[in-house]
């Protein structure tokens, strides 16, 4: 036996033993009907980040301009679908920080950080770039 081998059989032997293929564990990039949901998932957490921090770039900004500018990236991100795991966890981190600060303790920005936990765990969907750069790819499992 060597080192990498293990007394318990990995999944990917046992999915080649049944002939069967594996999946990512990750985003799945459905289209249809639950790709638009993904898509109105995605718009539903940028759009508040976009009016926000629009609205404190051209009023007064009462979070430093710098998060406006965090917010705006963040934002495009999401309406565009890419990076979307990476932007929907910092759009969870920006709501909860906000959600927190003084000022700001609205029930509003918890429910927009469940979104943004929600599109890091769900992904972007079909209609988004990330789909368009690493798309569904199928994994053919064989036996050694």
């Amino acid at each position: 036996m060597h080192d990498s081998d293990s007394l318990l059989p990995s999944a990917h032997a046992i999915a080649a033993r049944r002939g069967e293929t594996l999946q990512r564990l990750f985003t799945m990039f459905p289209r249809g009907w639950p790709g638009a949901g993904l898509l109105l998932l995605r718009l539903a957490a940028a759009i508040p980040l976009l009016i926000g921090a629009t609205s404190e770039l051209f009023g007064a900004p009462q979070n430093g301009l710098y998060v406006a500018y965090i917010e705006i990236g963040v934002g495009s991100l999401l309406v565009a679908g890419l990076w979307t795991p990476v932007a929907g966890a910092l759009q969870a981190v920006i709501e909860v920080w906000f959600g927190f600060s003084p000022g700001g303790g609205t029930g509003v920005h918890f429910v927009l950080a469940a979104l943004g936990v929600s599109l890091v765990m769900l992904g972007p969907g079909g209609r988004s770039v990330d789909a368009l750069l690493f798309g569904r790819k199928r994994i053919d499992i064989r036996g050694r």
